[in-house]
């Protein structure tokens, strides 16, 4: 089969599509496993950190790609959720479901975590092989999903839901502040706290990307490098600052977000694209007694959840660019360089 490999840590001169051999089907599935034919995957930033080199024990070559879409191939025996030729959505995160963290439903804590294109073989391929419970059937909608639409959604919408509702309790009325507008987790965070009902501000450093976000639901927007974040939102909110600050950037923007929050203020991070290593006052932390949350991907309900809501035709992914499996390096250039507005996706099966 065709795939989109790294055969080493580097840069994205690493990346290329090679032959591989195609993962188990048929008769060698696991009980409970199931194969799809992927027709797309979109992008995400750990996928750049994972060609740049991540404490995890590669085996060379290594198929990128988490998020994916495609058509069930084959099923193990006891497989009862999906049938052969089904349309599915695949959740990239993989848990045991046998440990304690497991069995108290939080499945994204799992000890044995695991994430497609990061820990296992991943989606830029024609084949993947993943458990039964990380495949969701495509919810009709009226158009259809694309194929590159439905590859967009797991990850971002996952990730962006446990952060906004499960995590930071995000309540109508109140004041969120998103960074980084262009990433899919960000995007998504804006829409489903409007879904919640919160007045939502967004940052980029790009002006059309604003325009764009205002046209998607954003109430303010701000240009996080010729404006000052905290000072702008404070003019806003008559002096109080946000309710919630959704964080994915890190170090360039951490002391900005916490300037911007109202006393007793939540905010939740679930990344660090600039740097992992943050500044805090801890005085200011105590006196306003700020909550800080972090946040990684979804347990099993949150994602049936989200798959749920798309299905009644909210959340539907925004697609910035599509790209065929030959250039898929290109499309990663794309993401490194933050020119994208929404997912940018690669092609698998034409």
């Amino acid at each position: 089969m065709r795939a989109c490999v790294i055969r080493g840590i580097g840069e994205l001169d690493q990346v290329e599509i090679a032959e591989l051999p195609a993962p188990r089907s048929g008769r060698n599935l696991g009980a409970r496993e199931v194969r799809v034919a992927v027709h797309a995957a979109a992008l995400n930033h750990l996928d750049l950190f994972v060609v740049r080199g991540l404490p995890v024990d590669y085996t060379f070559p290594h198929v990128l790609g988490s998020d994916g879409a495609g058509v069930v191939d084959g099923v193990g025996a006891e497989v009862t959720a999906v049938r052969p030729g089904e349309p599915v959505l695949i959740n990239p995160g993989v848990s045991c479901y046998a440990c304690e963290f497991c069995r108290a439903g939080e499945h994204a804590l799992c000890v044995s975590y695991q994430v497609l294109g990061e820990h296992r073989p991943g989606t830029m391929a024609e084949y993947v092989v993943v458990p039964e419970a990380n495949v969701a059937r495509m919810p009709r909608l009226d158009p259809p999903l694309t194929w590159p639409e439905a590859a967009a959604f797991s990850l971002a919408t996952l990730t962006a839901w446990r952060m906004v509702v499960t995590r930071a309790k995000v309540r109508p009325g109140e004041w969120v502040l998103v960074w980084g507008i262009g990433g899919g987790v960000a995007l998504m965070a804006m829409r489903i706290a409007k879904l919640r009902g919160a007045r939502v501000i967004v940052t980029s450093s790009s002006d059309a990307k604003l325009a764009e976000a205002k046209k998607l639901g954003a109430d303010v927007t701000l240009n996080h490098r010729t404006q000052k974040v905290a000072q702008e939102v404070r003019a806003l909110t008559d002096k109080r600052g946000v309710d919630v600050v959704v964080e994915n950037v890190g170090d360039a923007t951490w002391e900005e977000s916490l300037r911007a929050l109202a006393k007793g203020g939540r905010l939740v991070t679930c990344g660090a694209t600039t740097g992992p290593k943050v500044v805090t006052d801890v005085r200011r932390l105590f006196w306003n007694q700020y909550t800080i949350m972090g946040s990684t991907m979804g347990n099993e309900a949150e994602y049936r959840e989200t798959v749920r809501v798309l299905g009644e035709g909210h959340l539907r992914p925004h697609v910035d660019r599509v790209y065929p499996l030959a250039e898929a390096r290109t499309a990663l250039e794309r993401l490194q360089q933050s020119e994208q507005l929404g997912k940018v996706v690669v092609r698998v099966k034409d």
